[in-house]
C-alpha cells in the first residue's frame, strides 16, 4: 500500500462540518491524517464528518468553538493539544454566515458598518484567534502550515459583495503579513481563493441563471464542488510547496487569471 502524505500529522479544519470545510477534512483523512474537526453549532452534522474521516482511513475528533470568540478558541486548541500533543497544519475556512444572493444583496450605500464588521470578525478576527493559539507550539517545533479560504473576488468582483469581499481582501493582506512574520520560525502561510463553489450554504441563494453566466466566462466551463477546492489545500500544507509562503492560489477555472 502506498504511504499517505499526511500520516502522523494533525490537521485543523475550522467550520469544517459542512461544505468546503468538510470536504478539506475528508481529503486530508482520506490521506492518514488526524483531523480535528472544529464547528460551530450542528453536532451531528460534525459527529458525520468525524465518521467520514475514520472510514476514509484518517483519525478525527470534533471540536465545538465559535472562533470569533477568543475565549473559546484557547479551550479549544487547550483541548486538542491535550488530546493529539500537537497541530502542524491550520485551515482556517470559518466565516460569519452569508448567502450569495445577487438580486437580495445590499448594495454599498444599503450596506451598515456592522454588516462589514460581522465579515470582518467571521474571517480576520477568526483566523487571528486560530492563529494566535497555535503558532507557539509551531514556532517551538520551528515547522508548519497554515492555509486562510479567501475569494476570487478579491480579484474578480463580479458581482459586489461589498462587506464579505472587503473582509476576504483583509485576510489576504493579513496573510501575507503573518507569512512575512512566521517564515523565519519555519511556518508558511498561504491562501485559496475558490470562486462560486456549488453545492455549499452559501451558494443556495444564487440562481441558475447566475451560475451559468458564470460558466459562460469561465475557460474550464463549470462551477468549482467543494472537492476543487481540495487539491490545492493539500498542496499547499504538504512538502511538495516547502519553498511557497505568502501566495494565493485562485481555483476558479480560470476566471480569474493572475
Amino acid at each position: 500500500m502506498a504511504s499517505k502524505r499526511f500520516h502522523n500529522q494533525t490537521v485543523l479544519v475550522t467550520g469544517a462540518s459542512r461544505g468546503i470545510g468538510a470536504a478539506i477534512a475528508k481529503a486530508f483523512a482520506s490521506e492518514g491524517a488526524c483531523v480535528l474537526v472544529n464547528y460551530l453549532a450542528n453536532t451531528n452534522a460534525a459527529n458525520d464528518v468525524v465518521k467520514a474521516c475514520e472510514t476514509l482511513g484518517g483519525t478525527a475528533l470534533a471540536l465545538q468553538a465559535d472562533v470569533r470568540d477568543p475565549l473559546a478558541v484557547k479551550e479549544m486548541a487547550t483541548h486538542a493539544m491535550h488530546e493529539v500533543g500537537r497541530i502542524d497544519i491550520l485551515v482556517n475556512n470559518a466565516f460569519s454566515p452569508y448567502a450569495f444572493d445577487p438580486e437580495n444583496r445590499k448594495r454599498f450605500w444599503e450596506t451598515p458598518w456592522s454588516d462589514y464588521q460581522t465579515q470582518f470578525d467571521g474571517a480576520v478576527q477568526a483566523t487571528y484567534n486560530v492563529c494566535q493559539s497555535v503558532i507557539g507550539q509551531m514556532r517551538q517545533r520551528a515547522k508548519g502550515s497554515i492555509i486562510n479560504i479567501v475569494s476570487d473576488l478579491v480579484y474578480r468582483p463580479s458581482i459586489a459583495y461589498n462587506d464579505y469581499t472587503t473582509a476576504k481582501s483583509a485576510l489576504v493582506g493579513f496573510s501575507k503579513n503573518l507569512a512575512t512574520e512566521l517564515g523565519p520560525y519555519g511556518i508558511r502561510v498561504n491562501c485559496v481563493a475558490p470562486g462560486l463553489v456549488s453545492p455549499t450554504a452559501s451558494s443556495a441563494h444564487t440562481k441558475e441563471a447566475v451560475k451559468d453566466k458564470l460558466i459562460a466566462q469561465t475557460p474550464l466551463g463549470r462551477i468549482a464542488t467543494p472537492e476543487d477546492v481540495t487539491g490545492p489545500v493539500l498542496f499547499l500544507a504538504s512538502d511538495w510547496s516547502q519553498f511557497m509562503t505568502g501566495q494565493v492560489l485562485v481555483v476558479d477555472g480560470g476566471l480569474v487569471m493572475a
